[in-house]
């Protein structure tokens, strides 16, 4: 196990910058997430750890060496892929194994590395087959074996689930976060999916245009997020996120004929300026005294209900546990809980309250 520290890095195509000095601290065992948009730096970043790509400019440390000019081999590292990258003439065991016998591994020292993965990972029954004999999970897990076998100090994840259908996306989410739980090894792992951040890791690095918005763990990303970027990037359904102005009264929407949205621990000196209201869709409740509106689209999920509609011209989503009979065009009443609303400056999209 190992730390890892990423000071004031750097990436620039030519003229262009992708990583725009980029600090991130991964404390020893840590499970850290790298997410974001498409586009946005994080599998970049990831292979600069690796040593995969060079560096324009900061440090990278892994542990207390500094592997800004060392090759990949030499950094203690192993890395899963999105693709797999099994060798298909070779059996589920002898890939496992691959990496240990280039390295000069005696058969004696291969061997009990090999069946502790397998163990770990629930693989002794297919370690006579060959890639093309497994599921897509299958493989994914022989893939997370040959890295476990080698003991590294870090172990480097890019978007390893993006290929597996939704099912099979959740069952090795749990697997993964279990196997972190097992070996206790730094994880960096790198994802544009956030419900996969938010429920696998111990620390999120949210990514835009080659820069940290904000860093911290799931659940104060999702009650604090720093700004818009992260407000809307984070949660599933997204945060609504109203345009206004503060007054004292409470959050006046824009379009709305004067509708007033509820807030707590308002600016100073904020009365008329200009915001962004946000209020997650679970935090609307159906209130009879509430504000009136127009129903557009009901979605029944089961356990909850979503209701798609509009306040001033603006969309808005709200989820209910309660069943929702009301069809499109039709009128109920909600309530914004206050002690849950988030308001952002609109002019440099920081939160003010």
């Amino acid at each position: 196990m190992s730390s890892v520290s990423i000071r004031k890095v750097q990436k620039d195509y030519g003229a262009v910058p992708i990583i725009r000095g980029v600090d991130v601290e991964i404390d020893d065992g840590e499970f850290v997430i790298l997410v974001g948009p498409s586009g946005c730096g994080k599998s970049t970043l990831l292979r600069m750890i690796a040593g995969l790509e060079d560096i324009s400019g900061g440090e990278i440390r892994i542990g207390e060496r500094v592997v800004n000019d060392l090759e990949p081999k030499e950094r203690d590292i192993a890395m899963v892929f999105q693709s797999y990258a099994l060798y298909p003439h070779m059996t589920v065991e002898q890939n496992m194994a691959f990496s240990l016998k280039m390295g000069g591994a005696k058969k004696s020292e291969i061997d009990p590395k090999v069946a502790r993965a397998a163990k770990i990972l629930s693989l002794e029954p297919l370690l006579g087959r060959l890639p093309k004999e497994l599921s897509g999970g299958q493989r994914q897990r022989v893939a997370m074996g040959r890295a476990i076998v080698r003991d590294p100090k870090v172990f480097l994840f890019d978007e390893p689930l993006s290929n597996l259908d939704a099912k099979l996306r959740v069952q090795m989410r749990t697997e993964i976060k279990a196997l972190h739980q097992r070996l206790g090894t730094t994880i960096v792992y790198v994802t544009h999916d956030q419900v996969e951040a938010m429920t696998m890791a111990d620390k999120i690095v949210v990514l835009h245009d080659g820069v940290v918005e904000q860093v911290g763990a799931p659940l104060d990303l999702y009650d604090r997020p720093a700004n818009l970027f992260v407000a809307g990037f984070i949660g599933s359904p997204a945060m609504n996120l109203l345009k206004g102005k503060v007054e004292r009264e409470g959050f006046v929407v824009d379009g709305s004929g004067g509708l007033t949205l509820p807030f707590r621990n308002a600016p100073a000196a904020a009365p008329g300026l200009p915001a962004v209201y946000g209020i997650r869709p679970e935090h609307f409740v159906l209130d009879d005294a509430g504000f009136p509106i127009t129903v557009e689209v009901v979605e029944p999920t089961g356990s909850e209900t979503q209701v798609m509609a509009q306040i001033g011209g603006q969309a808005i989503c709200a989820v209910f546990r309660e069943r929702i009979t009301a069809g499109p065009g039709e009128i109920i009443h909600i309530a914004a809980e206050s002690e849950h609303a988030h308001l952002f400056d609109a002019a440099t999209e920081q939160r003010i309250n």
